[in-house]
């Protein structure tokens, strides 16, 4: 039987979103975001994804969607939905049980145009090779910068799913889709099977999709590459942190100038 996704209000506890989110494998708050904030986003970038967006097409991506990957080296006001409070929280009650620190895994502007069909359904944690019982290695939210309808191509997801059934047996009924208004967000797990919708309307519709990651595992976007390391020291330190540029513990990472003082001269 097909499970309903979890809806919640911007005043929902942490708590009570944070157990929907790992009992479901999603979970979707709505109006989250103010609305300035997203059209300021937008505006950052259109220019970006009409030079940059087409190089990221292929069969998995598709041809009719663009994509943005380091979105900090683009809009500065990505970073209020990166290092948002609500995401925080979710991350802190996923991710954090499991590590001395969490970090962005990829940050990813997307815009599927009319006419693009169904992703292909999957997991974004597949990349790591192993997987240990109990532990979700990261969590994603997909901010909606535009309300995502059944028509547009909401995200396709399989709630229950990062119980790791093989995604050959997932029947097309078990799949919903998160509608949602713009400036939602839509939380699920590294494990969760999920898709980008089929856009069957007469417009683009976008979103920013950002991951989190256990600290002690490699970034699957490498941030220090992809942001120029002067656009990275001109933010403050919580968005510098989830880039990377902090330890894990006392002995994994550590460079000089680790805002943890962890680094000595051996």
């Amino acid at each position: 039987m097909t499970q309903t996704m979890p809806y919640f209000s911007p005043d929902a506890a942490d708590e009570i979103v944070a157990e929907a989110l790992q009992n479901a494998g999603a979970a979707i708050i709505e109006a989250e975001a103010p609305a300035d904030l997203l059209d300021q986003v937008q505006a950052d970038f259109r220019a970006p994804f009409e030079e940059e967006g087409p190089k990221f097409a292929n069969d998995f991506n598709g041809y009719k969607t663009l994509r943005l990957g380091g979105v900090l080296q683009y809009s500065r006001a990505s970073a209020d939905l990166i290092g948002h409070r609500r995401v925080m929280a979710m991350a802190d009650a996923v991710l954090g049980p499991h590590c001395e620190n969490y970090r962005i895994g990829s940050t990813t502007a997307i815009e599927i145009a009319p006419g693009e069909g169904h992703q292909v359904l999957h997991r974004d944690d597949s990349f790591y090779p192993y997987r240990i019982p109990g532990v979700e290695f990261q969590i994603s939210a997909m901010w909606a910068l535009d309300d995502f309808t059944e028509e547009n191509g909401a995200t396709r997801v399989v709630l229950g799913s990062q119980d790791l059934r093989p995604m050959e047996t997932i029947p097309e009924s078990d799949v919903v889709q998160a509608v949602m208004p713009r400036g939602s967000v839509l939380f699920y797990l590294g494990a969760t099977v999920h898709g980008g919708g089929a856009n069957n309307s007469n417009k683009p519709r976008s979103g920013l999709i950002n991951t989190y990651s256990l600290g002690w595992l490699r970034q699957e976007e490498n941030q220090y590459l992809t942001v120029p390391r002067e656009i990275a020291d001109s933010y403050p330190e919580n968005i510098r942190r989830l880039m990377g540029y902090q330890a894990h513990g006392t002995m994994l990472g550590v460079f000089p100038g680790d805002p943890d003082e962890y680094w000595y001269d051996a």
